[in-house]
């Protein structure tokens, strides 16, 4: 079966969503990229910074809640839906729960075919990007750096630390075609 999907899974300022923006560049059929971020941009003001949407404590630690996680599987099936209608999607995610995490994605996946990678990047490379950014939690970034990795099966791991951000794209796509 053909690859239909590409999840990305790192922490926070590893590069994933620069990963997602060179995918699209250099694969030859379009695909459609959604992330966390979008998710959660998506969400209703009130819900963010609330204990049952999305909370993120002042040292970067990330909460979510019931009605953040109700929504999350709803919107996680729906992007299942536009892959089994034949779109191409690419996910930019941050497994908070690691293993769990992934396990949620499956189940909604069933049978489709899906490329998983992992994204690393070392804390101290991401904790920089995370503060030359300004638009995240300081902490964030060396918070989630190992967590989001924990009990996850990849297909492929790239590593942004020193590798830049097109090789590590070119590699997904080498894995891309090589699964076709």
């Amino acid at each position: 079966m053909t690859t239909q999907m590409i999840i990305l899974n790192g922490g926070s300022s590893s590069g994933k969503s620069t990963i997602v923006r060179c995918l699209q560049a250099q694969l030859p059929d379009p695909w459609l990229a959604f992330g966390c971020d979008s998710f959660v941009d998506a969400l209703p003001a009130r819900m963010r910074e609330s204990d049952a949407g999305i909370e993120i404590a002042a040292d970067g630690l990330v909460s979510v809640g019931a009605d953040f996680l109700a929504l999350e599987a709803a919107w996680r099936e729906g992007v299942v839906a536009m892959v089994r209608a034949g779109a191409r999607v690419v996910i930019d995610d941050v497994f908070l729960g690691g293993a769990a995490s992934q396990q949620r994605w499956r189940k909604a996946l069933g049978d489709l075919p899906v490329l998983w990678v992992g994204v690393r990047c070392e804390s101290a490379v991401a904790a920089h990007r995370e503060a030359a950014r300004g638009d995240r939690a300081q902490g964030m970034a060396a918070a989630q750096a190992n967590v989001v990795h924990e009990g996850v099966a990849y297909d492929l791991e790239v590593d942004t630390s020193h590798t830049g951000f097109l090789a590590c794209a070119r590699a997904i796509v080498g894995r891309v075609h090589n699964g076709e």
